[in-house]
């Protein structure tokens, strides 16, 4: 377990690079003023800062239970970035993103995971999948793995897509106990064979403590505009109670996940 308290580096866009057009939340390529490249994610696309803050809290969950993620960066946009750029739909987008965005440290050479070539041991595969049901994660099927081979380990990418809940936190509190049925579709299910396991030791590891020090990393910012709550701090305090009950009551999304596979083999 990473037992470091979660904290994110802050650094300035100095130059776009390049669009990423997989995805619908239109990232890209950017370098920095340390002088490393990233893979943006931009408050201005069409999730907005819910697929920010679903990708900051999805990505420390994973780096506390010792999963490999890329670095996750707080990236400043300036104002000014975005006016030398000529194309139109790009500078819509980074004028709709000025301050802080996201950033995952770009993985050079990195392969896409294929689950017809690559193979995941039980354990790992096991261990992402109860990850991926505990964040409510659709998007790692076939069709979008969203894992990547890097110096021939595997790593995770892309939790934008995780804690749907939250695009109109309606009945939250009991969407936290229902089980992920959408694990049908997750690409290493079939592999997945020690989830008991892994729920008794991720459950120990996981603690109110820890997810209240990871919650606590989203800007004030992000948690304003059309939120339901009163306050940035009783914003954070849902999504760390959500998290809470959702592992409180894992039995019923790893249940969920064991009949879905025995559904497949």
């Amino acid at each position: 377990m990473n037992n470091s308290k979660p904290e994110l580096r802050t650094v300035n866009v100095t130059r776009y690079v390049t669009p990423l057009r997989e995805g619908g939340s239109l990232p890209a390529l950017a370098e920095a003023d340390d002088e490393y490249f990233y893979v943006l994610k931009f408050r201005g696309a069409g999730q907005g800062v819910k697929a920010l803050i679903a990708e900051l809290i999805g990505g420390e969950i994973a780096r506390t239970l010792s999963l490999r993620i890329p670095e996750l960066v707080f990236a400043n946009l300036d104002a000014a970035f975005g006016r030398t750029e000529p194309d139109e739909e790009i500078q819509d987008l980074l004028r709709a993103s000025e301050g802080l965005n996201l950033g995952l440290h770009y993985l050079s050479g990195a392969i896409t995971f294929d689950a017809l070539v690559n193979k995941v041991d039980a354990r790992l595969a096991s261990q992402i999948v109860w990850l991926d049901c505990l964040l409510m994660n659709v998007d790692r099927t076939p069709r979008n793995t969203n894992m990547l081979f890097w110096h021939k380990e595997l790593w995770l990418i892309d939790h934008g897509a995780s804690l749907y809940f939250h695009h109109s936190w309606h009945n939250w509190e009991e969407q936290a106990k229902r089980p992920f049925v959408q694990v049908k579709d997750h690409v290493l299910l079939p592999y997945a064979t020690e989830l008991d396991t892994i729920n008794t030791e991720f459950r120990s590891l996981l603690n109110l403590e820890r997810l209240q020090a990871i919650v606590a990393l989203i800007p004030d910012d992000w948690l304003t505009g059309e939120s339901p709550f009163e306050s940035a701090d009783e914003h954070r305090e849902a999504y760390a109670k959500f998290l809470e009950i959702r592992l409180s009551s894992s039995e019923i999304f790893v249940k969920e996940a064991q009949n879905a596979r025995k559904s497949l083999v």
